[in-house]
């Protein structure tokens, strides 16, 4: 089946995510962005949802205290994020993209079975996901989220080790300041290698051929290879901050820009 797309955004969208979320309503697919506060700009055919209703902002005070403002502090997006691609998966909500993911071809799914890729060679990604509602992921973050602590019970001792340096010497009691993606790619890599569901995982070159290396998409090179490529069915891009440049004649962004009809 083709499904639903979801995902969660907080603040201002860019340019390249509002080329991304042409591309996945191009793909063929219903897209929602979730947020706490309405969002400008999203292109044609994209609605926007109350975040509330799925994940209070309140739980955000649970990773960290916000700024005196009352903003959000430096990494509570991405880890707010984690947690609520989990209850939209609980949801049956359907399949969770960042925002930043380019679709090339719609995605298909069977709504029995995970769907997700190797981001590297021993870490999946989860910039691209949909777990079934009782699956023992999906019931795993459940359960975490009923501790004050946040403490996942498939911690890496790498990640224990350094939690508890941490409060020996006093620099902090919050697991969610050990690493930003401390309930990210890890946690659902050993989540799914618990539940025995690494096979079921794609090829990275699905959806993060680019992923580690954005000048792969915003500078000038040779893309037809990859784009040509069967196994490729989008691109998460992780633009690590240039999601407000203009693209680059001859760039990856430059053609997904033309193709999908987005200004900049």
């Amino acid at each position: 089946m083709r499904p639903d797309v979801v995902t969660f955004w907080h603040g201002r969208l860019d340019a390249l995510r509002r080329i991304c979320l042409r591309s996945q309503v191009a793909a063929g697919h219903k897209v929602t962005v979730y947020s706490f506060d309405p969002l400008p700009g999203l292109p044609d055919g994209v609605g926007n949802a109350e975040a509330e209703a799925i994940l209070p902002h309140a739980f955000s005070e649970r990773l960290r205290p916000p700024q005196p403002d009352g903003s959000w502090r430096d990494w509570t997006i991405l880890q707010f994020s984690d947690f609520f691609r989990m209850r939209l998966m609980a949801a049956r909500a359907g399949l969770w993209l960042d925002a930043d993911v380019l679709l090339l071809k719609p995605v298909e799914i069977d709504p029995a079975k995970p769907y997700f890729a190797w981001e590297r060679p021993r870490q999946l990604g989860n910039s691209v996901l949909y777990l079934p509602p009782d699956h023992p992921i999906v019931t795993a973050f459940e359960n975490l989220m009923r501790q004050d602590e946040l403490t996942p019970d498939w911690l890496a001792w790498r990640h224990r080790l350094s939690f508890a340096l941490r409060r020996l010497r006093g620099r902090s009691n919050r697991l969610a300041d050990v690493r930003v993606a401390i309930y990210g790619p890890a946690a659902l890599t050993a989540l799914a290698r618990r539940a025995g569901e690494l096979g079921c995982a794609l090829p990275r070159q699905s959806f993060y051929a680019v992923h580690a290396q954005p000048e792969l998409f915003f500078e000038p090179a040779d893309f037809s290879g990859l784009l040509a490529d069967d196994r490729t069915i989008g691109l998460h891009v992780s633009p690590k901050g240039r999601g407000g440049e203009k693209p680059v004649p001859g760039s990856l962004y430059a053609w997904a820009t033309e193709r999908f009809g987005v200004p900049v």
